[in-house]
This record gives C-alpha cells, structure tokens and sequence, in this order.
C-alpha cells in the first residue's frame, strides 16, 4: 500500500526507516541518519517548490513503512515533476518494490500534468544509478558537485 505521510503520526516510523536504510545515509551523507534527516523526509523540496504541494509519500508492506518518498512539482521548469527522495529498506529492495513505488509516483506526477520526471544520483551510487537507468531515466548531461559532502551529483529525465 502507498499513501501520504503525516508528519506526526508516521515520523516514528520514518525514523525507524531511515534507522534500517541508513546504509545510503553513510554514502550520502557521511553518517547516520538522525531527527535532521527525518525532518527533511518531511520539508525538504527542491528550489522554488511549494512543500505544501509536494507528495510525502509511504510504501507499507505487512504493515510496516517500508519506503518514503518525496514528490515536488515546479522543478526545474514549471512543467516538471522532481523526486527529491526515494528510499527502501534493506528488506524491500530487489523485490519489485521500488518499481511499484515508482509506477505510483509517476501516476501522481502525470495527474498533476507534469511532464517530465526528474531526480538526482550520487555518482558513488552504482547500483541506485543502475536501478534508474532499468526505470528509463537518462542522464540530463547536467552534474553538480555538492563541496559539503564531496559528491558528483547526476540529475536524470524520464519523459511522462
């Protein structure tokens, strides 16, 4: 089941997530995940988004959240839809999950006329990257280098 996260009801839960997939936490960021990082799943949009039209997203499998994603509209153009945030526990993934999870986020964007969908990868992500490619992203040709953490940061297109 998917549905939308409430931001004091399921951040528990959120934090008990991240806690099990801080595995990217430690690529990404260079450490585990803390209160921070569970607020972010929450607030955090790309630049110029509304967060208040951003989709907080939960995939509950057996019923425990299982994944989290976050879906903002307005970036980089009016007409795009931006996945700041996908990530699945150890347990989920390599399962089909992270599909059906996209399948309903690209449902969503394509509701709300959104025509392209964009995301970022950490080139220290081979397999994250891998996964993108097999859902029809491809490389936009633009990379930013993020000087707080020392990653190359690829953004990625799928057109809807």
């Amino acid at each position: 089941m998917i549905r939308a996260l409430d931001p004091a009801a399921d951040r528990a839960a959120v934090a008990a997530l991240l806690t099990r997939a801080q595995d990217y936490y430690h690529l990404w960021k260079g450490h585990p995940p803390g209160p921070a990082e569970v607020q972010e799943v929450f607030t955090s949009t790309p630049p110029g988004c509304d967060p208040a039209a951003s989709h907080r997203l939960g995939l509950i499998l057996e019923g425990t959240l299982q994944g989290v994603a976050e879906l903002s509209f307005g970036f980089p153009t009016a007409q795009d839809a931006y996945l700041g945030l996908m990530i699945l526990a150890p347990a989920a993934r390599a399962q089909g999950h992270g599909a059906a999870f996209l399948a309903d986020i690209e449902t969503r964007a394509r509701a709300a006329q959104a025509l392209r969908l964009y995301l970022a990868v950490l080139q220290a992500n081979p397999r994250g990257a891998a996964f993108w490619a097999r859902m029809g992203f491809q490389p936009t040709g633009t990379i930013r280098h993020d000087p707080d953490t020392g990653h190359s940061i690829h953004r990625l297109v799928k057109p809807l």
